[in-house]
């Protein structure tokens, strides 16, 4: 299944989480993750087909974390928080699928643009989390992390993500994203096939500092970009034989993998 949102009403909810508050993390204090580390550790051990199971725990989850002001907490720690808020709902969301049988994500009505969470006073659906506040942090990294619970997003990390290991996470996730099909370099053709994700927020690689962004990033910046994560021998032949670059499909059939 390659069918997908409107491009325009992707934008349009880009454009519409900016009425939300920017971040503004100050404080010092620690969040407990427990609870979405159980999930994770039961998707794991028994498969995606056991997030059905496990709505009580997410929402739960949610709930918890939505009497924390992510403002209370250092720079790292609320990062990590609205990724984990976005990762939970986004599991959520892919088990009322797989309970309503349903072929994929985007067949559960209003799955990215219902409301999911409310966070000091702010009620939030799924593209609000990202784009109004995850994407604000400027660290394009995050897109390695956010699962969408489709066969072609990234692949869920084994563990909550955590303030104080947050860098080495996320540097993980993207080389963990390339490497799985993100990004397959074919030397033969002089072709770098890269993930429609990187398509779609390539201009948040390629400028971080004026994330989010609408605006889309160049093949060959985009290319460059991708560089820190690539495989060594891919990255050496990237910077000097600068590869076409073709944008695979991407698969919005229902799938959530952990690694």
């Amino acid at each position: 299944m390659s069918d997908g949102p409107n491009p325009l009403v992707a934008a349009w909810s880009m454009l519409y989480a900016r009425r939300l508050s920017a971040p503004r993390p100050k404080g010092n204090i620690a969040v407990d993750h427990a609870p979405l580390a159980r999930v994770l550790e039961r998707l794991q051990s028994q498969g995606a087909r056991s997030l059905a199971e496990s709505s009580s725990d997410l929402k739960a989850y949610r709930d918890t974390l939505s009497l924390i002001d992510p403002d209370d907490l250092t720079p790292q720690e609320s990062l990590a928080y609205w990724i984990n808020l976005y990762n939970a709902g986004a599991l959520h969301r892919a088990g009322q699928a797989y309970s309503a049988a349903l072929e994929s994500i985007l067949r559960v009505p209003g799955a990215f643009s219902a409301p999911w969470a409310t966070v000091e006073s702010e009620t939030m659906s799924l593209d609000d989390i990202e784009h109004g506040k995850i994407r604000r942090f400027g660290d394009p990294r995050i897109h390695g992390a956010l699962v969408c619970g489709s066969v072609s997003c990234p692949t869920l990390r084994n563990e909550p993500f955590n303030g104080a290991l947050l860098d080495k996470q996320l540097d993980d996730q993207m080389r963990t994203f390339l490497a799985s099909g993100g990004a397959r370099l074919d030397k033969s053709s002089n072709t770098l096939h890269l993930s429609r994700v990187l398509m779609w927020y390539g201009g948040d690689f390629a400028r971080p500092r004026r994330m989010p962004t609408l605006l889309p990033a160049g093949p060959s910046s985009l290319s460059i970009a991708m560089v820190p994560w690539l495989d060594p021998h891919d990255a050496a032949y990237v910077i000097v034989e600068q590869p076409r670059v073709v944008f695979a499909p991407y698969d919005w059939g229902l799938g959530c993998s952990v690694a």
